[in-house]
Formats: structure tokens, C-alpha cells, sequence
């Protein structure tokens, strides 16, 4: 065991008082989280994630894990030699792809992620938009009148569900794949599905973990703070990159209705999920629906 200083001590003490007001600002509030990109890939970064998320649990936030799982659909499909299609970014989801793309988000990714969970101690919930009939969803119109198959919107969350298991101090672990009435699954957008999940619960912040630093301006600098008049400003300019413009999308309309706060972030920084949490600085791209917001909460 390595003799700490009381220099150490001191500075140990120092970050244990400066993270208390945020503890006790977000404590007893639901903080909804996408995870996905390299913060999914990388073994190390997994496990960091899921004691950051144990963490909050034991601190009192009541995190809601939604994911996706393209990157493992596709080295899947290509096992199977099956070459994936794209229209405006979404693939193209046949029958069988559905039936694997169901199968590598539901039955691998998301029981990797609620087993690394429970691991550190806390007992999370692995479940599909399927489950209980968690996310309604209709067919996806494709822009240019393509048919994209079995690719979905969100019509309706069930809220009931996640809330039932968040009173039983579990952590809901939702893959994004959903189902209408007749039964028929839906391949769905993870980004897409955490904001509607996240407005449904009214939650008090969504995070979207991904693999860039968050939103960056002309210039490619990070833009750390963003009102929805700006954000809507630079969607309309076509100045947020494709694959960036559903995450953002989904930002804006979550803090234009009841999420309090969308923060957009690099997943591969080391413990993210607690630097946004509990510093004045956080990491990444926070997006309010007006600087007043912003000012009040701090």
C-alpha cells in the first residue's frame, strides 16, 4: 500500500467537499443515458462505464441506459455475408436483419452491458422496447420514398415500465427495437429512442455518449454551451455533420419540452459520465432551451 501524504489527503478532501452540491442537486433525479460509438468497443472504457454508473445509482440519480448496437449488427451481417445498406443514414432492415438485429442488441449487447452492471454491485434490468410493450412504434418513412423496411419511430413510450423498475432501485437497460400493435418488430434509432424516452419521463438531463467531443462550431472548435435557438440555427445551416444531426435533434426537442438539460459528449474521455455530472465544467456540448436556464441552475 502506497503512504499518502497530507498534501494528498488534503487534495482528496478538497475533490470529495467541491462534488457534494452536485450530488445533492442531482440526487432523487432521473438521468437518462445513450450509450453507444467507441464507448461501447473499447473493453476498458466498458467497465469504466458501468462503475460510473453503479456510482450514481448508490449516490441517489436514477440513470435509464438506452443503446444501440449498429457497429455489431454490421460485423454480424458480415459473418453472415450479408453486405448492410444504408439510405440517409439508416439501414435498411429487412426481415432477416430485423431477426439479427434483434438478436445482437437484445440478446448480446444488452446483457454485456447489464452484466458489467451488476457486477459492480448495483442490479440493473436488461429489456427491449418489446418488453411490456415499452416503445409503440409505426414505419419510418424514408425521404426520398425509399423503402426502408423494418425501420421504426417512436409513437408511444409506456413509462410505467422503467418507472416501475427505478422504484425498485433498479437500473433499465433498453435496447432500442420496438413493436405495433400487430407484433411486428422495429429496428429504431437508438438516439431517437433515448430522447423519447427521456421526454416521456420528464427526466431532469440526457446524455448522449458517443465518440467525438460533442458539437463543434465552423472552425471545429467545441462549442460547450448551446441554447435551442442556436441549436435549431445550426441545424437549419446544415452546419452539424450527418451523423451528428440525430443526436442533436433529439437534444433539441427534449430540452423544448420537459428534459431539463441534453449534454452531447466524447464516451471515451475517462469517467465522462461523473466529470459531467459533478464538476462546474463538465465535459462536451450542453444544450438548455435558454441561457436563463442555464444561469439558474448553476
Amino acid at each position: 500500500m502506497i503512504a499518502l501524504s497530507t498534501d494528498d489527503f488534503g487534495l482528496k478532501a478538497k475533490v470529495l467537499t467541491e462534488v457534494l452540491p452536485y450530488i445533492k442537486m442531482h440526487r432523487g433525479k432521473t438521468v437518462v443515458i445513450k450509450y453507444g460509438g467507441n464507448a461501447m468497443q473499447d473493453e476498458g472504457i466498458r467497465r469504466m462505464f458501468a462503475s460510473d454508473v453503479v456510482l450514481m445509482r448508490y449516490v441517489g440519480i436514477n440513470p435509464v441506459i438506452v443503446h444501440g448496437g449498429g457497429p455489431q449488427i454490421t460485423e454480424y451481417m458480415r459473418k453472415l455475408s450479408m453486405e448492410p445498406s444504408f439510405v440517409n443514414g439508416h439501414r435498411v432492415t429487412d426481415s432477416e436483419t430485423m431477426e439479427i438485429a434483434k438478436m445482437v442488441l437484445v440478446g448480446k449487447v444488452n446483457k454485456e452491458i447489464v452484466s458489467l452492471i451488476n457486477r459492480h454491485g448495483a442490479l440493473s434490468m436488461g429489456l427491449s422496447g418489446e418488453d411490456g410493450n415499452l416503445i409503440m412504434a409505426g414505419k419510418r418513412p424514408s425521404e426520398d420514398g425509399a423503402d426502408l423496411g423494418w425501420v421504426g419511430d417512436v409513437e408511444h413510450v409506456n413509462v410505467e415500465v422503467i418507472e416501475e423498475l427505478l422504484s425498485h432501485e433498479l437500473i433499465p437497460v433498453i435496447a432500442s427495437v420496438g413493436s405495433d400493435e400487430e407484433g411486428n418488430s422495429y429496428n429504431i434509432n437508438a438516439d431517437i429512442v433515448a430522447g423519447e424516452i427521456a421526454t416521456a419521463l420528464s427526466a431532469d438531463k440526457i446524455i448522449y455518449m458517443t465518440n467525438v467531443k460533442g458539437i463543434l462550431d465552423p472552425s471545429g472548435e467545441l462549442i460547450s454551451r448551446l441554447d435551442a435557438e442556436g441549436c435549431s440555427r445550426m441545424l437549419a445551416n446544415g452546419d452539424v455533420s450527418e451523423g451528428m444531426i440525430p443526436k442533436v435533434s433529439s437534444c433539441l426537442a427534449a430540452v423544448e419540452g420537459p428534459v431539463g438539460r441534453a449534454t452531447i459528449l466524447d464516451g471515451t474521455i475517462e469517467h465522462a459520465l461523473l466529470l459531467e455530472l459533478f464538476t462546474s465544467g463538465g465535459v462536451g456540448t450542453m444544450i438548455v432551451q435558454s441561457m436563463d436556464d442555464l444561469l439558474e441552475g448553476e
